[in-house]
């Protein structure tokens, strides 16, 4: 029958690898292992039973045993349902919408006042009036950065374009820049900060211990032993391991990316591969020893036994179970000593988040009632889900560009903070960094739920009520995750991201963008991407609102000075179809500055103009006001043409601001700014020389001084721009 087809009250029959497809309550149940990881984030499988308060969720996958279950919830009824139904769609801007609109009232405002002021003063001294309203609009027109949404949308696409280069995959265009402002990145645990495959990282018994390297289901690594003369005892423990066992590993198959696959339980499956590190075949041990007899694992007993034939005929028993199960003098004949020091180290092995399993084994010449009394303890199998190697280093790196941390995990609150302590959210050892768990949170013990910065335990409300906390703070959220229950909370943070590799489709559909890779330092080059285009649309107002308001002092000084209409209409516009066209949009394209994550982000509520960046346009704007002006009252007072002169002036005025304003002046990044800044300059050279735009714009060529006057208005801005604008642009480096 199929999935759609199920409804309450029907009959489930499931097995070793069936997808749950709806909730059920247990009629039956034989050493159910059942993977919640897309539900709860609980990275280790989960035993069931019939006695269980918890039944079966819908979309949780059987990973061992068999069970029959009972229907009771599907679709929105469902757990899996009653999450997507929070899923409801963001009509949220993102803060580069609000800023922007913002920026937009402010200088409609502006311009229309300044523009009456011009057409004012302009009748005040006998000008047309048609003359002067022409003039006015075309000062409204040049004042307002109309190439500002080509220039936004051109940085959004770049970043949009290298964000896939780095497979990070954007579904919302604007989204792109929100990272850069972001505040709080809200991390999950399993696949996010570690390797999302359990792996057996050490062994211990008495008298030695070893470190096993490697990680993921593939292959390669070693069991490092001290002292040396314990290796035998090690390898005879993995052996002993791999023999009571059911997983399988699967070799990567095409389109895989080189990935071993483990079929069975994971916690099985890693100790596959600790026996292949150690030089041992699992498929071969297998064949030299046969299994004939075995005790299957059960939520009751708690431990594993299985009964091997050797080729001499003896009878091998391997045990493998949770140490409390095991280390048992009912069990094991090895005396209380012995027993009491491996308890005690598994017990510190599980307070630093690793599942612990204890290994037992002894050889029978003949089959006996009590398989399971007389063995020997082998030792102890420490296992976890390690942290990614990169996953330290990728948080430091969020720290550094003063973005705040978060975990929060539907994992054990004692493996949430091994995790947290090994890349470097919790100080190692310390007993200050508090894990607030789900019960906490639900008994209203943690007042402020900024003030923490590992969760564990919690279910898909709490996480959003986490993400909410942030966000009232005043925090840009940023959350990643994969699974069913990360999903209202990626729904409802500033920005959601979802690992693309091994995220759910509910966690995919969800979010703004989607990690290709599923690596958290992904994550970062897609923030470091944000700030570029942020730091880039900073670059144009700067650029273009400066050379606006010189235009618009220009046209309100100049009479003051004796230059009763210091330009057409005609010019104006020129000027501003050169400045801001080709050029503005190319600013677009700048690289990324070398600080862009040695510094904090901005603060979500600053404006787009804030940090000093307004007073920056009126400094540049008196500056190129200034040049260009001096510039016209020379060529008055010699007698030269004073008008085309300031109309060449105030365009490679502003044409040297844009040359000032890059971060590095001989940057082959990009290109397209200096060629953009060269074609300007021959328009304007051709306004200047050519017949016909000399009778549109009334120009008039000009001698090598009246140029080399312009060219020097050019340099002063250039200079300017160059010694007090960076620091407009981009705010101070942190302080480490």
């Amino acid at each position: 029958m199929a999935a759609a087809a199920v409804v309450p009250g029907d009959v489930l029959l499931l097995a070793e690898g069936d997808i749950v497809p709806a909730d059920a309550d247990l009629t039956e149940a034989s050493a159910l292992l059942v993977d919640e990881s897309m539900l709860t984030g609980e990275s280790v499988p989960v035993d069931k039973d019939v006695t269980a308060a918890a039944g079966l969720s819908a979309g949780t996958v059987v990973v061992r045993g068999r069970a029959v279950a009972i229907v009771t919830a599907t679709g929105s009824g469902s757990a899996l349902g009653r999450i997507a139904a929070s899923l409801h769609p963001r009509p949220r801007a993102t803060p580069l919408q609000r800023r922007l609109a913002g920026l937009g009232r402010v200088l409609a405002l502006v311009t229309v006042a300044l523009c009456v002021v011009v057409f004012v003063l302009g009748l005040a001294r006998g000008q047309a009036p048609e003359a002067m309203a022409v003039t006015a609009i075309s000062l409204a027109v040049a004042a307002v950065p109309e190439s500002l949404p080509a220039v936004v949308t051109l940085a959004l696409a770049i970043g949009a374009r290298r964000m896939a280069a780095r497979r990070a995959v954007v579904r919302r265009l604007p989204a792109v820049e929100t990272l850069g402002s972001v505040t709080v990145l809200a991390t999950d645990k399993t696949g996010t900060l570690t390797e999302g495959r359990m792996v057996v990282e050490r062994l211990w018994a008495p008298g030695w211990e070893a470190a096993v390297t490697g990680t993921g289901y593939r292959p390669e690594g070693e069991v490092l032993v001290e002292p040396p003369d314990g290796r035998d005892q090690a390898r005879a423990l993995l052996r002993v391991a791999a023999l009571c066992n059911d997983a399988s590993l699967r070799p990567p198959q095409p389109g895989e990316d080189g990935q071993w696959a483990a079929l069975g339980d994971p916690t099985e499956a890693a100790l596959l591969v600790a026996a292949a590190k150690a030089g041992l075949d699992p498929a071969v041990l297998a064949e030299l020893a046969p299994r004939v007899d075995e005790l299957p694992f059960d939520s009751l007993r708690k431990r594993m036994t299985t009964v091997h034939r050797t080729p001499a005929g003896w009878l091998e028993v391997c045990l493998k179970g949770a140490p409390e199960a095991v280390l048992d003098t009912a069990l094991v004949d090895d005396d209380a000593g012995t027993l009491s020091r491996a308890a005690e180290h598994a017990a510190r092995l599980a307070t630093d988040g690793y599942r612990v399993l204890a290994v037992a084994y002894a050889l029978r010449d003949r089959p006996g009632a009590a398989v399971e009394s007389g063995l020997r303890l082998l030792g102890l199998a420490a296992l976890s889900d390690p942290p990614k190697p990169a996953a330290e280093a990728t948080l430091a790196a969020c720290r550094r560009a003063g973005i705040t941390p978060v975990l929060i995990t539907g994992d054990h609150p004692a493996t949430a903070r091994a995790i947290a302590e090994r890349v470097g959210l919790l100080e190692r050892g310390s007993a200050t960094g508090r894990v607030a768990t789900g019960p906490d949170l639900a008994a209203g013990l943690v007042p402020d739920l900024t003030a923490v910065r590992v969760f564990a335990r919690t279910d898909p409300r709490q996480k959003l009520d986490i993400v909410e906390a942030w966000r009232a703070a005043g925090a840009v959220t940023a959350m990643t995750g994969d699974g069913v229950n990360d999903g209202p909370a990626l729904r409802h943070a500033d920005i959601g991201v979802a690992m693309g590799r091994r995220g759910t489709e509910v966690a995919r559909q969800a979010v703004d963008r989607a990690l290709a890779d599923d690596e958290l330092a992904t994550l970062v080059s897609a923030v470091e991407e944000g700030r570029r285009v942020y730091d880039n649309i900073r670059r144009f107002l700067l650029y273009a609102m400066s050379g606006g308001a010189a235009e618009i002092l220009v046209m309100l000084l100049g009479p003051l000075f004796g230059l009763a209409l210091p330009l057409r209409a005609g010019q104006i516009l020129w000027i501003n179809l050169l400045t801001h066209g080709l050029t503005g949009v190319a600013v677009g394209a700048e690289p990324v500055s070398a600080q862009a994550m040695r510094r904090p982000p901005r603060a979500p509520h600053e404006h787009v103009l804030g940090a000093g960046l307004w007073q920056g346009v009126l400094a540049l704007g008196a500056v190129v006001t200034a040049v260009s002006l001096t510039a016209a009252l020379w060529a008055e007072a010699a007698g030269r043409p004073w008008q085309s002169v300031l109309f060449l002036a105030l365009l490679v005025a502003q044409l040297g601001v844009v040359l000032g304003l890059r971060e590095r002046l001989f940057t082959r990044a990009n290109p397209f700014l200096p060629a953009a800044v060269l074609a300007s300059a021959g328009l304007a050279v051709a306004a200047l020389y050519l017949p016909l735009l000399q009778d549109v714009l009334q120009t008039v060529p000009l001698s090598w001084t009246d140029t080399g006057a312009a060219a020097t208005a050019g340099l002063a801005a250039f200079g300017a721009a160059r010694l007090g604008a960076r620091g407009l642009i981009l705010p101070a480096r942190r302080k480490d």
